[in-house]
């Protein structure tokens, strides 16, 4: 509709029927801002810029792609960039000295304090991981680093480590990247169209053939504070660091309750306490302010409880269950037992955007029944 028309207040509409040129490239003008121009390349590329002359110099200042970019946003991009040369600023020389000098490793650095230490409740994973698997790249630039050699490091890390630490590699090497375009270097994400490799969901749970082969090892447990954590891990159902970090200030003895302050889902949850868990908690002494205390850790309570799991399951002769399959086992008795899907889910402290109406619905007692059945039924047969 604008092929003899060069210049109109862009709108989504006339954007999108705007057709490509036959070669080369067309321009056209925004009337609804003066100074942002589009142009539109043979392969159908839509490129918003401005233009302007700096040093007696013709200066071409590209702003991104539509889609990407909105118009909204685009004229805002084109108010700001306009205005820095106004005051002698030059994005484009910024941009360049940005990407010839910024490293792999300075993004590594500056995406842990910046990004992953003050959003991310996991950024212990980022800074051991990304290190381990990646270090080798540190001292080469962000656009050397090729897509194809990514997709083979992918491919070998999955051959060497299983394709769960591949993928959660290949995440953190892409946000990585999302973070460096966010704070101003102008490329494309090279890990972009590098699929992750299909996962299957563990649904190993603690079985009831091995339940009483596994509850006489964990009494055996000379480590009490331990055998105490992974009791509680079980009657409760919570995520391991949750218990680990259990606080006494967090238990209401009175109404049996646990209040979490800070899930992995970013909501406090209550967790309901059954009688075994009330009895575990009454019966231990109060010599710290966590639950679960280990004076020799920086933190002050226990933090990996990995070689006592592994000493329970090979007196028991358990094989492939993990200290987080203790949480997956909670659920999956309480279906045994009968429980509904949301009592489960509520029992869980698991996030559902379409069941949370439902959930709040629910008191914290078919839930504590639900979870007491489950337990009575495996400790007592």
């Amino acid at each position: 509709m604008h092929k003899h028309n060069n210049k109109f207040n862009f709108t989504k509409s006339d954007i999108e029927k705007l057709t490509p040129p036959e070669k080369g490239v067309i321009t056209y003008f925004d009337t609804g801002f003066r100074g942002l121009k589009l142009y539109v390349t043979a392969n159908g590329v839509k490129t918003f810029f401005v233009r302007k002359m700096v040093n007696g110099r013709d200066g071409r200042f590209i702003l991104g792609q539509y889609p990407d970019l909105s118009i909204q946003n685009a004229r805002d991009k084109a108010l700001l960039t306009l205005s820095d040369l106004a005051n002698g600023r030059n994005p484009n020389e910024e941009k360049k000295a940005n990407r010839a000098e910024q490293k792999l490793g300075d993004l590594f650095i500056e995406f842990m304090e910046r990004y992953s230490k003050k959003e991310k409740k996991s950024w212990v994973y980022d800074q051991r991981e990304i290190p381990k698997f990646y270090s080798d790249w540190f001292k080469r630039r962000l656009s050397d680093i090729k897509r194809t050699e990514i997709q083979r490091r992918h491919e070998k890390i999955r051959d060497e480590n299983g394709l769960y630490q591949a993928n959660r590699c290949l995440e953190r090497l892409r946000a990585m990247y999302n973070k460096a375009i966010e704070w101003g270097w102008n490329s494309d994400n090279p890990t972009l169209g590098i699929k992750k490799f299909k996962e299957v969901k563990r649904d190993r749970f603690l079985q009831p053939n091995e339940a009483k082969d596994f509850f006489e090892s964990l009494k055996l447990e000379e480590n009490i504070i331990i055998r105490n954590y992974f009791y509680m891990a079980l009657f409760t159902g919570a995520r391991k660091t949750n218990v680990l970090e259990m606080r006494w200030e967090q238990i209401d003895m009175k109404s049996a309750l646990w209040r979490i302050p800070d899930t992995k889902n970013g909501e406090p949850v209550v967790v309901p306490l059954i009688s075994y868990a009330m009895e575990l908690l009454n019966s231990m002494p109060r010599i710290s302010e966590w639950v679960f205390p280990n004076s020799k850790s920086k933190s002050g309570h226990i933090e990996d409880p990995k070689r006592a799991w592994n000493r329970i399951l090979r007196r028991a002769n358990i094989e492939n269950l993990r200290i987080h399959d203790i949480r997956r086992t909670m659920g999956s008795w309480e279906a045994l037992t009968g429980a509904s899907m949301l009592v489960i889910g509520k029992s869980l402290g698991h996030k559902s955007t379409s069941a949370t109406q439902v959930y709040a619905r629910l008191t914290n007692d078919p839930v504590r029944n639900s979870m007491e059945k489950a337990i009575n039924t495996f400790m007592e047969g």
